[in-house]
Parts: C-alpha cells; sequence; structure tokens
C-alpha cells in the first residue's frame, strides 16, 4: 500500500534502500560480472534486439523512468534520443558505473518497490528483466502505477516465463528416429524460486510466475496492455549455439506495453 505521507512529496534525493535483500546481495556481488558479459555494446539480445525496442516504443516520449536500470545502457539510448531519463537501481555498483559512463540521464540509488518520486511524475516507465528477480512484485508494480501519469505508458521486459520455468530447457532426443530438438517445460503453474548457477562462480536468483500472475497484478492497477510482443531471438544469438535448430521458434524474451488508466 502506498503510504499518505509517501504522496506528493518529492523524495528524488532520498533513494533509501533496505539493508537486507536476497536477490540485491546477488546483484551486488556479481555486478561486474554482469557489466562485463552483457552492457556496453557486448550482448546481441540487448544491443539487437532490447535497446533497438525500447527506442521504437519510447523515444520523445518525455519524462522516462529506467527501473532497474544497471550500467544505464537503455537510459543512455533513449537519452541520446531526446528523452529526460531518469535510472534508479538498488546496488551500488551498478549505478557506480551509470554515473561513470554519463550520457545525459540522472540515476538515483532506490528500489522498485519504494519509488522516490511523487505521483505521476513520470510520462512513461520501463522495467527491462527486473520483475522476475524481486520478491515484492505487488509493491513494485503498485509504484509503477503511481508514478507514471494517466495515459503514459509502461514498457514492460521479462525474461519470458516459459524460458524461465524451473526444470526448463533445450531436449536433444536422439533415441527417436530421427532425432528431435525441442524446449522441455517445467511446473509452469507453480510459483517457485532458483538460484541458477550462470558462469563458474556466478548464480542468479530466479522467481518464477506464470504470465496470469503478471497481466493480473497490472490490470489490478490500472496498467493495461495495447500490444505484446514475443520476437525471435536475434540472428547473432542464435548464431552462438547452431546446433540447436529449432532455437528460433522458441522466444525468449516478453515485451508488453502497457497504458495507465
Amino acid at each position: 500500500m502506498i503510504t499518505s505521507l509517501r504522496r506528493g512529496r518529492d523524495r528524488s534525493n532520498v533513494g533509501r534502500v533496505s539493508d537486507r535483500d536476497p536477490s540485491r546481495d546477488l546483484w551486488e556481488a556479481h555486478a561486474d560480472w554482469w557489466i562485463d558479459e552483457f552492457t556496453d555494446g557486448i550482448d546481441p539480445e540487448y544491443t539487437d534486439q532490447i535497446i533497438p525496442l525500447a527506442l521504437d516504443e519510447l523515444a520523445g516520449r518525455g519524462r522516462i523512468l529506467d527501473i532497474g536500470c544497471g550500467d544505464g545502457q537503455i537510459s543512455r539510448a533513449l537519452a541520446a534520443a531526446g528523452s529526460e531519463v531518469v535510472g534508479i537501481d538498488p546496488t551500488w555498483n551498478q549505478i557506480r558505473v551509470a554515473h561513470e559512463r554519463g550520457g545525459g540521464p540522472r540515476y538515483v540509488r532506490a528500489t522498485a518497490d519504494e519509488i522516490p518520486f511523487p505521483d505521476g511524475s513520470f510520462d512513461a516507465a520501463l522495467v527491462c528483466l527486473v520483475f522476475e528477480h524481486i520478491d515484492a512484485l505487488d509493491a513494485a508494480i503498485a509504484e509503477v502505477a503511481r508514478v507514471v501519469r494517466s495515459g503514459g505508458q509502461f514498457s514492460f521486459f521479462l525474461n519470458h516465463p516459459l524460458s524461465q520455468t524451473p526444470g526448463s530447457g533445450w531436449i536433444d532426443d536422439q533415441i527417436l528416429d530421427p532425432p528431435e530438438q525441442y524446449w522441455r517445460i517445467g511446473p509452469y503453474l507453480a510459483e517457485a524460486e532458483t538460484i541458477e548457477s550462470v558462469e563458474h562462480g556466478v548464480s542468479i536468483r530466479f522467481l518464477h510466475r506464470p504470465l496470469s500472475r503478471y497481466i493480473n497484478t497490472l490490470a489490478d492497477h490500472g496498467l493495461v496492455i495495447d500490444q505484446m510482443v514475443e520476437p525471435v531471438p536475434p540472428k547473432r544469438f542464435l548464431a552462438l549455439a547452431p546446433e540447436y535448430t529449432e532455437a528460433a521458434t522458441i522466444p525468449r524474451l516478453l515485451y508488453l506495453r502497457l497504458r495507465r488508466r
């Protein structure tokens, strides 16, 4: 619930962050890994798909809030396209690098469930690959609805829930004649926490939720879908594992364009 104390007050320089959060602790520990592997033009899914889609959807849309901005790579692209951009992130190491890389946005250390800005402060908000890592989903969505003006846009990028269901993955079935490749889906309807080892010494916490959980929570807070996109993974990403011939048929990303009622 949004308390009356916070309504209407500009807390933009406060940026209070609670002391302990399991996801944030992992992101803080592995910030350098993320920055080295996924930012500044290195990762094809960001470079070839996510950032171009964000620009198509949000360029020139006035004042934009980038929630969970990380090093600021999307914020910088939107600022270069002419928008006034504010990025928030709870991890010190990400915010430090965002400040170092500059590019025009303003950055504040803050969490998605306690956004330090008054009601209706932004024409649009952006969340990219963030909400699948946080516990406080309902509070975070309530905060998005609070800080985006009526009629404003919420651009929501999510690791596709089908790709993040625990136990899901590619099956290369050589027993069948002819052999088949297919994507196995785990227990999709059950909400579950997993700690995924993404690289030696690097573990990231994921919270799987079915798509209906996101859609219904968004709708409960006056955020309604205008468009849904399930893009084919970009060619440069597919080229990294050409042995998975069916990879172009399984979406990794889900994008929702939502309007604040």
